[in-house]
């Protein structure tokens, strides 16, 4: 069975998703999938064992050996997004079932996980394939099913922020596909190993710069990166509450491993930043996102919006990491790529608490709130410092990284922005916390009691994360461990 774990990662979500729309209940559809993520974050565990142990996974789909036959490759690179993809699968539906309840139609119920599951088999082929045209066949998997989960949102502009989605992550497969297709054209195969070997024979070739610009500028959109991010706020602000748990922590951080795998698995490093000068695309555009998101996310009376343009702010932290084209950089980019999505993921998950209790996500609707559901918004303090990047937490040590790798190549500009988007997010936390714990209630007399906590199946797994946040804060041995390792492979 553990010879077949690669395709298994992919395939047991795949095959389930069909069973949810034939379920009658919603609580057996949740159960089922709340079962297949448990099980896909096992089998990231093992592939992530087995990967330690043994080095690179080469799985040969139908026996026909690579590059004639599709391959499922996991190295450690794999492995790592895996893990983060499928324990945040775990935890978001583990949390999903009273709040999916509330925000999505029973009768919609069994539409809603199984478009989940076919979102979750799209994000875990992204990261177990080697081959670069399956690399986008499951980004649109991925993506088509997120642009319905967004949809099922109950707010009517739900379905104006899913085609926002759907114009935009169009635009960008294309691009995307369009890239491959180029590259196949040139080199006559797809898979990565062997692109890899065969791109240092046409590099002159016009065909080949083409390619590099399309796939650069799909990829780009994919991860929402400053000024391709149009589509991301509304999709989380609109989205059902445990969808953008999932969403924020999960799909830009595939679409980071995309890049981390074409940029600097398909083509080398030395051939994306010296030879097609990547690193002037990225930091430049990574050092605005930073400044510009942070001070949007100031003004957002929206609580998700303002976490939306935290995140296109935070995706400029790991770009940035990215385009110092180092390996210092690359492995403070991987690092923050856990830490964030661990942060982000149980923010919007405090914040799906608090929908769940008060159905609202306006800032003045907070107000009072830290003594009606004191678990629910100490977790959000908590959290808040890590997005802030307090000594202790994960975002301390996320940012720490990225600081050295900038200072080490004299990138004072980028340390500087670095350390402004930092003082920036401290003013929008602060106003969440000012609102829940220094502002009075508006209707006292209809507060809500103290009792009424967000129930323990929401806030268990919230304070998973907050106590992950610290965890990782202190122990790096399996971000910055792994995060090395990883590199190692691409910085020889």
């Amino acid at each position: 069975m553990l010879d077949h774990l690669p395709a298994l990662q992919v395939i047991v979500p795949l095959i389930s998703a069909p069973v949810c729309m034939l379920v009658t209940r919603a609580v057996w559809a949740w159960r089922i999938a709340t079962a297949v993520s448990i099980a896909a974050f096992a089998m990231a565990v093992l592939l992530a064992r087995e990967v330690s142990s043994k080095g690179v996974l080469s799985y040969h789909l139908g026996g026909w050996v690579p590059p004639l036959g599709i391959e499922y490759r996991i190295d450690h690179l794999s492995a790592y997004i895996l893990i983060i993809v499928a324990a945040t699968a775990s935890i978001t539906m583990i949390a999903a079932h009273k709040s999916i309840g509330q925000e999505v139609a029973d009768r919609k119920s069994g539409l809603f996980y199984s478009a989940y599951l076919l979102c979750l088999t799209g994000l875990l082929g992204i990261v177990a394939t080697g081959d670069a045209f399956n690399i986008f066949v499951f980004l649109e998997i991925s993506s088509l099913s997120s642009y319905a989960l967004i949809a099922m949102g109950r707010d009517r502009r739900a379905l104006t922020a899913s085609y926002q989605y759907l114009i935009m992550g169009t635009i960008g497969a294309t691009f995307i596909l369009i890239g491959v297709g180029l590259l196949y054209m040139l080199t006559g195969t797809l898979n990565i190993m062997d692109l890899q070997q065969r791109i240092p024979a046409v590099i002159g070739s016009r065909t080949l710069h083409a390619a590099f610009a399309f796939l650069t500028a799909g990829v780009s959109l994919k991860i929402a990166l400053f000024p391709l991010h149009l589509w991301l706020p509304n999709a989380y602000a609109y989205a059902p509450s445990m969808m953008t748990v999932f969403l924020s922590a999960t799909a830009t951080k595939v679409s980071l491993y995309v890049l981390f795998r074409f940029f600097f698995g398909l083509f080398s490093p030395e051939v994306s930043f010296e030879y097609f000068y990547l690193g002037k695309i990225l930091l430049p555009l990574s050092i605005v996102a930073i400044l510009t998101a942070s001070f949007i996310a100031i003004f957002q009376d929206n609580i998700k919006r303002m976490l939306a343009y935290s995140s296109v702010a935070q995706i400029g932290y790991m770009t940035l990491g990215i385009g110092l084209g180092t390996q210092a950089g690359s492995i403070a980019s991987l690092v923050y790529l856990l830490n964030h999505a661990l942060i982000k993921g149980g923010l919007f998950l405090a914040i799906a608490c608090v929908v769940f209790r008060i159905q609202s996500v306006q800032l003045e609707d907070f107000n009072g709130l830290g003594r009606r559901m004191p678990w629910t918004m100490s977790a959000i303090l908590l959290l808040g410092l890590g997005l802030i990047g307090v000594p202790l937490t994960a975002g301390f040590i996320s940012k720490w990284y990225i600081l050295s790798a900038a200072i080490e190549q004299d990138r004072w500009l980028s340390a500087i922005v670095i350390l402004g988007g930092s003082l920036l997010a401290i003013l929008y936390v602060w106003k969440i916390v000012e609102h829940a714990y220094f502002r009075p209630s508006p209707n006292p007399a209809r507060d809500i009691p103290a009792t009424r906590e967000a129930p323990l199946t929401m806030l268990v797994p919230l304070w998973l994360l907050v106590a992950g946040n610290f965890y990782l804060g202190l122990d790096t041995s399996f971000s910055a461990g792994f995060a090395d390792t990883a590199m190692r492979a691409f910085f020889p």
